[in-house]
């Protein structure tokens, strides 16, 4: 399983730009709405310190890349379309846009910091980027609010009367969100609500449906277009308002992260994704040195393009993922390779989670776990840390 990254944004604001930065693909950009209009998946990646030279081993991956001790991880970046206002009520590709994004883990709202696109993704001048990061904001809280209210409606008409538990009819309506009674329970409770739904005002329900989706759709913004004045003054402004403390913010441009990458396939420079330099390594012309010079200056003032750090964000920071490398007893290889494989998994993650992750017959068969890196046998239920190296005992092997 690879965690699927949404890719959000109103039209016009370099969220094409920002996929293909990330993936390398060749998406249709252009500056009018819905350039994007299907869904398009792409292979992206995250950073992780490799474990093999800890074992004195250079790693063999089976999938991704490593470079110079950087393991680059896969995640799967889905470039949703159709974010206007008014899409939860169906506008423009509102239906289909809010179904693509419920098949994500995470969001990254690209805004374009610039704030020369308008609400509508059309030109403008000094457009406020807090009106984009607001209606999505709104737009996912009316489309939660709806379901969240379908909900209460069956459970009144199913249980009127009746002592039922009002977090199982509404978990059982917002399943398709990721939650369960549990963490419905959980969410209730945590907002100060008796689980009675008759003791709930309409200010109560629309911030329970404000609070399940927080914790259902998490989001990161990039910060896009970062690269200019406009964009910083933006950032200073905005990123200390208290009103958007519970958002994750990355400055980025994706315009500069495209153009180190394919400056770096055609040999131009050397760069490294998510570094904050680069080498010049070939011949360049007056007009693109300065354009090299313009990046540098940039990425070293904001550690990067931002096109890295907000899939990382998005992954360790707000989901709390954590990667683990499976290992034998000398902490580095199985029979097919050398530091193969390297997973991510969710917090909280056990060795028995591990176990099951990798294949159902090696968790059915767990008779334990063994870190590699002090030797020590490690319970089924220990929870794992992020870079742990941990072999898997079983009675049973995957299947081929």
């Amino acid at each position: 399983m690879s965690y699927r990254i949404g890719l959000v944004g109103k039209p016009s604001v370099g969220k094409s730009t920002f996929f293909n930065a990330a993936t390398m693909n060749d998406v249709p950009e252009g500056a009018y709405p819905f350039t994007t209009i299907d869904p398009t998946v792409g292979e992206a990646y995250v950073r992780v310190d490799c474990a093999a030279p800890e074992f004195d081993e250079t790693c063999t991956p089976s999938v991704g890349v490593c470079r110079e001790g950087t393991r680059f991880v896969p995640v799967k970046l889905v470039d949703v379309a159709g974010l206007v206002p008014g899409a939860h009520e169906g506008r423009g590709l509102g239906n289909q846009f809010l179904t693509d994004l419920n098949e994500t883990d995470v969001l990254i709202h690209v805004v374009d910091f610039s704030g020369k696109t308008d609400i509508e993704g059309e030109a403008t001048e000094g457009h406020d980027p807090r009106e984009d990061i607001d209606f999505l904001e709104e737009e996912l809280d009316a489309w939660y609010l709806d379901v969240l209210e379908k909900g209460l409606e069956k459970y009144e008409t199913r249980y009127q009367g009746a002592d039922a538990a009002v977090e199982e009819e509404l978990a059982e309506q917002m399943s398709a969100f990721g939650t369960d009674k549990d963490r419905m329970k959980r969410t209730i409770l945590a907002q100060g609500l008796e689980l009675d739904p008759e003791t709930w005002d309409e200010t109560d329900r629309i911030e329970l449906a404000r609070e399940i989706r927080k914790r259902t759709k998490p989001m990161v913004i990039a910060a896009n277009k970062m690269d200019t004045p406009e964009a910083q003054a933006n950032w200073e402004e905005i990123t200390s308002d208290p009103d958007y403390d519970h958002l994750s913010f990355v400055p980025a441009s994706a315009h500069a992260e495209k153009a180190l990458k394919n400056a770096d396939e055609a040999g131009v420079v050397d760069y490294t994704p998510g570094e904050d330099e680069f080498e010049v390594v070939g011949d360049v012309s007056g007009e693109q040195a300065a354009g090299l010079d313009q990046i540098a200056e940039f990425v070293g003032e904001y550690n990067g393009t931002g096109v890295q750090g907000a899939l990382e964000a998005a992954v360790f920071d707000v989901l709390g993922c954590i990667a683990v490398f499976p290992g034998s007893a000398n902490g580095s290889k199985d029979e097919k390779g050398v530091f193969r494989d390297c997973f991510i998994l969710p917090e909280g993650a056990t060795t028995e989670d591990f176990a099951y992750h990798i294949h159902s017959d090696i968790g059915e068969g767990l008779l334990h776990g063994t870190d590699c890196r002090s030797g020590r046998q490690v319970g089924a239920d220990r929870e794992l840390s992020h870079r742990d190296v941990i072999e898997l005992v079983s009675t049973k092997q995957a299947a081929p």
